[in-house]
């Protein structure tokens, strides 16, 4: 039985245990393609920090592909949105994001489909404030200007945030920025506040002392997803089975190892080894299935964006469930 399979297997289980008991490429940062292979080719976007480029920085899998006629090419992106934009586009068939870039590129016709996902990992996003800042509370954020990457998992920790302390989303002027412009205008004061993930939450924080005036604990779940494209996952399920199966060895080599691991990514990363260290006691490791309570929250999260009019149209996430 193959690992999509099994993992699709053990999400039926859990609902019937439930029911009886109740841009485009232009948007990447590098890319490099393996050289051994067959003549078929699996090309995988990922971005910093996040499993798939634990694997990549571990190795591997290329040589597991080849064995079964398939080469890779690696792509890395600054976010979640960007990375889809490529699969939107053709250029990539398979990708890690968070859980609002899916919603948002499902609402924009995006053919994906999920494949699994990692533990919840709440703690690995955070609301961060300048150290000497005159903002203690949510109520403070009330007429400033907030960063973030548009349509990423940390703009749906924001509206939660604002929801809880009883802002509106419009209370806010919302600034959106990548990962690395976001800092660059949080360090210069051009923004108050700065809404962002792993790795690159820990590497400002531990670098500028700024504050955290709050994570997802109690906010959000913050899961990982494994995505491809329906054509790909049609065409293609011994590839993607052999990365899912990859995924979940790298993943508890890493759960078990997270120091070695932060020395090991530190110089592909540009981040220092302190900064990795944190990021990584933040997540969650491995892949699980796809279950109706998965499927369930991503709805909730998909019908907060439309009634904000984020997304133009109301989506159902069943679409793009593999079955």
């Amino acid at each position: 039985m193959t690992l999509i399979a099994s993992l699709s297997l053990l999400a039926a289980c859990g609902s019937n245990d439930k029911q009886q008991g109740a841009s485009s490429s232009a948007g990447a940062s590098s890319s490099s393609t393996a050289k051994s292979g067959g003549d078929k080719k699996i090309r995988i976007g990922y971005q910093k920090y996040a499993s798939v480029n634990i694997l990549k920085v571990r190795g591997g899998l290329d040589e597991k592909l080849a064995d079964i006629g398939y080469s890779v090419e690696w792509t890395e992106f600054p976010g979640g949105p960007q990375l889809l934009e490529a699969v939107n586009v053709g250029s990539i068939d398979f990708g890690n994001v968070g859980e609002a870039p899916p919603i948002f590129a499902q609402a924009a016709g995006t053919p994906l489909v999920y494949l699994g996902h990692a533990p919840a990992s709440p703690k690995a996003e955070a609301i961060l404030v300048p150290k000497d800042s005159p903002i203690q509370t949510g109520a403070d954020l009330k007429g400033k200007k907030v960063a973030l990457n548009k349509g990423s998992n940390v703009h749906y920790l924001l509206v939660k945030y604002l929801e809880q302390q009883g802002l509106q989303y419009s209370d806010i002027e919302t600034v959106f920025l990548p990962p690395a412009d976001a800092r660059a205008a949080f360090e210069s004061g051009s923004v108050d506040a700065w809404v962002i993930w792993e790795p690159f939450y820990s590497a400002a924080q531990l670098a500028t002392g700024a504050r955290v005036l709050a994570d997802g604990e109690g906010l959000v779940s913050n899961y990982e997803f494994y995505l491809s494209t329906h054509k790909f996952y049609e065409n293609d399920k011994a590839a993607l089975d052999v990365l899912l199966e990859q995924l979940q060895q790298s993943d508890a080599w890493a759960k078990d190892n997270q120091s070695e691991l932060a020395g090991l990514l530190a110089p592909s990363l540009g981040l220092d080894v302190p900064s990795l260290e944190q990021a990584l006691s933040h997540r969650g490791f491995g892949v699980e299935p796809i279950t109706d309570d998965i499927a369930q929250a991503q709805q909730k999260i998909a019908d907060v964006f439309y009634d904000l009019k984020l997304i133009p149209d109301k989506i159902d996430i069943q679409d793009a469930i593999v079955e």
